[in-house]
This record gives C-alpha cells, sequence and structure tokens, in this order.
C-alpha cells in the first residue's frame, strides 16, 4: 500500500507537518510495511508560502518593508527552481499588523507588498505568485505599484504616496518607470473571489467594513474607487470592472493585473501545480486530506475540493479527515473525495475539542486506516 497525505492545516491547533506525522504512525501500525509521504498543503491563504517551500526544497528571503501604516517592518517570501518565487501579501500589508483603533482603508497601503515583488525582482526571480488574502488595504494597489515604479500624479501633476485616501486624488497615470524586470516576467495572482474593483460587490463595500471602513468611510471610498477605475480605462485603456477579482485585496487584484499583466489563478490549483501535485499520485493506492472544518464552503477552491479532484482524474481514491462537519459538507463527494471522517468522537464543545485535537485526530486516523483495510478484506 502508498498513501500520500496531502491536508490543509488544522488552524490553531494542528499544523500540516504534525498532521502527517500522525497519519504516519496509524498507516503503519495498521498497514505494517506500507509506503507513505506527505506534503503540506495550503490553499492560497495563511502558510500557503511555507507548503510550497516544504515541498520544493526552496528557501525563505527577509526584506525590510513599509507596512500598512507605513511602519517599519520585516517580510519574508519563498524562493525556489533557481527562478521562481512565492509570496503571501498578508505579510507585509496584512489586516493583522494593523491594531484595531488604527483600522481606517483610508490610511493603509499596499507598498511593502510592492516591495517584496521589486525585491524578488532585482534578485532574478521571474516566475512570480502571489497570494493576495488577508489584506488591510483599499488602496486600488497603487502603494505595490509605486513601489515599482508607477507614479501616480494628482490634477497638479504631483506625486502621489499609495494611500486609499489617494484614489479619488488620482488624475494622471506614468507607468515609465515601471521595473524593467516585469517585461520578462509572469505573474500568478492567487485569488479565489470574482469580485469586481466597484458596485456592490466590489472591493470597498464587500471588504472594506472589515478592514475599519464605517458606512460614511466606504460610501467615500467607492467613490474615489470609481475614480481611479475611469482613469486606468482614460490612460491605460483597460475597463478593469470587467476584470473577475479585480476587487480583491481592496484592488491589488486590479493593479496585478493592469500593471503585471497577471493572471489570477485559484490558489489551491496554484500551489497544486507549483508543487507537481499531480506527479506525486503516481503509484499512490489512497490520498487523505482534510481541514479543520468542512461545509459547504469547501467545494469552492480549498484545499479538499483541490486535492480531490486531481485525485479524481488520476483514479486514485481520496478522503478527507476534518476536525468537524457544517452544513452542506457532503457537496464535497462532487469534487473527488469519496468519504468524510471527522475527528469529534464524542458530545463535546469547541474548547475541548481544540484542547484535544491531536489526541482526537490520531484516534480517528487509527479508526479511518481500519476502516480502509476493512474495504480491501471486502474487496478481496
Amino acid at each position: 500500500m502508498k498513501f500520500l497525505f496531502a491536508s490543509d492545516s488544522f488552524k490553531g491547533t494542528l499544523s500540516s507537518e504534525r498532521i502527517i506525522d500522525l497519519l504516519t504512525q496509524s498507516a503503519e501500525k495498521v498497514f505494517p510495511g506500507c509506503e507513505t509521504f506527505g506534503v503540506p498543503i495550503a490553499d492560497g491563504g495563511e502558510g500557503t508560502v511555507d507548503a510550497v517551500i516544504s515541498v520544493t526544497k526552496g528557501e525563505m528571503v527577509t526584506v525590510n518593508v513599509k507596512g500598512p501604516l507605513w511602519e517599519d517592518a520585516k517580510a519574508s517570501y519563498g524562493v525556489f527552481n533557481g527562478d521562481s518565487a512565492i509570496i503571501e501579501m498578508a505579510a507585509a500589508s496584512g489586516l493583522p499588523m494593523v491594531p484595531t483603533e488604527k483600522r481606517n482603508p483610508l490610511n493603509t497601503t499596499t507598498y511593502g507588498t510592492g516591495q517584496m515583488i521589486k525585491d524578488a525582482l532585482d534578485k532574478g526571480y521571474r516566475k512570480l505568485s502571489i497570494a493576495i488574502g488577508g489584506s488591510a488595504t483599499n488602496d486600488g494597489g497603487m502603494g505595490a505599484m509605486k513601489a515599482l515604479g508607477v507614479r501616480f500624479l494628482d490634477a497638479d501633476g504631483k506625486e502621489l504616496s499609495g494611500i486609499g485616501a489617494d484614489l479619488g486624488k488620482v488624475a494622471d497615470i506614468d507607468i515609465s518607470g515601471i521595473h524593467p524586470a516585469v517585461a520578462e516576467s509572469t505573474f500568478t495572482v492567487m485569488c479565489d473571489v470574482n469580485n469586481p474593483l466597484t458596485g456592490p460587490d466590489g472591493a470597498t463595500y464587500t471588504f472594506g467594513k472589515q478592514k475599519g471602513g464605517t458606512p460614511e468611510i466606504l460610501d467615500q471610498m467607492e467613490g474615489y474607487m470609481k475614480q481611479y477605475a475611469k482613469v486606468i480605462e482614460d490612460k491605460l485603456g483597460m475597463d478593469v470592472d470587467k476584470i473577475p477579482g479585480a476587487g480583491a485585496a481592496g484592488g491589488l487584484g486590479a493593479a496585478l493585473c493592469v500593471f503585471l499583466h497577471a493572471t489570477l489563478k485559484s490558489g489551491i490549483e496554484t500551489v497544486l501545480d507549483l508543487i507537481e501535485f499531480d506527479e506525486l499520485l503516481n503509484g499512490v493506492d489512497v490520498v487523505v486530506t482534510g481541514e479543520g472544518r468542512i461545509d459547504w464552503q469547501s467545494a469552492f477552491g480549498k484545499v479538499p475540493s483541490g486535492v480531490g479532484m486531481r485525485c479524481k482524474a488520476k483514479g486514485v481514491p481520496a478522503v478527507a479527515l476534518v476536525g468537524g462537519m457544517g452544513d452542506g459538507a457532503e457537496k464535497i463527494f462532487e469534487h473527488g473525495v469519496d468519504s468524510i471522517i471527522p475527528t469529534i468522537n464524542g458530545a463535546m464543545d469547541i474548547e475541548e475539542a481544540l484542547d484535544r485535537a491531536e489526541e482526537l485526530y490520531a484516534g480517528a486516523a487509527d479508526r479511518m486506516f481500519r476502516m480502509l483495510k476493512v474495504g480491501m478484506s471486502i474487496k478481496n
């Protein structure tokens, strides 16, 4: 028997690496002499860089950046295969970097994210993957593009700093100084939302509240964002609201597409491609995937659905070992996952479940492998 373990972390309790350890112990107990190997997996959110670097045997690069409030900060990104880099914008422009009392999307910037991209280009990396979840910003990506040499000018020709409040002041855009390596590089944006830049489902109204925007601020910023979109169309000939995902990360999705000609792609699909997951499936009998809680959303761009569909395409059975099940969890059966095994083994509150996460996972892994063994005996 050959098992492949490819599970997301259980946030706050079990890392992907620890899950691999627990599955390996259980598999070897129930199937002595079996072959096992595991790969950490993430879907473009927290832990994505660590997962890709772990599998590809890459390394981390740490740089000095400006945080979302222009504070001095350090951020790390991953490099691998000699020509590739993977960046999480949350490392430099993430919401947890802004204290709750200081959250206001008028004041935050993606400049630090642009600094990470610039550093990777300066070091010769030409295949860049950028995860854009968890932002503190609603600056339309102005800050990041400013760091890469794009100049946003007001009506008097003065260069703007690149915060959310500057969106409504943009009168002209000068791309002549953009980083020369952009033209010879490819950019993939890990994005699992289709929100346009403006409108009721756009960047401001969908994501602005969690970044500190009051109703008054959001109305103000929506007007600014429309002005920004109009200038982009007038000066660069691109209608950004026709780009699905342009509203992701407060409009960073739009900027990456417009100025870097990036391709927006599902986070989990990007990760699976980067680690060459399809090749890892060769000769595998069963794949074990999972996440902390599986529900109807898991069928849309989460780790179990991404792994499950790759397994389905190769004819490899996949099971999901999960912390808990929510409404619509069974939808995952349409996405290549053949069974769901929750770790919870009795009535308990969430605090107890979290405190006992490792014990409960190990017990569920034992039960799962024993059931797989029963299935094999029935087949025989």
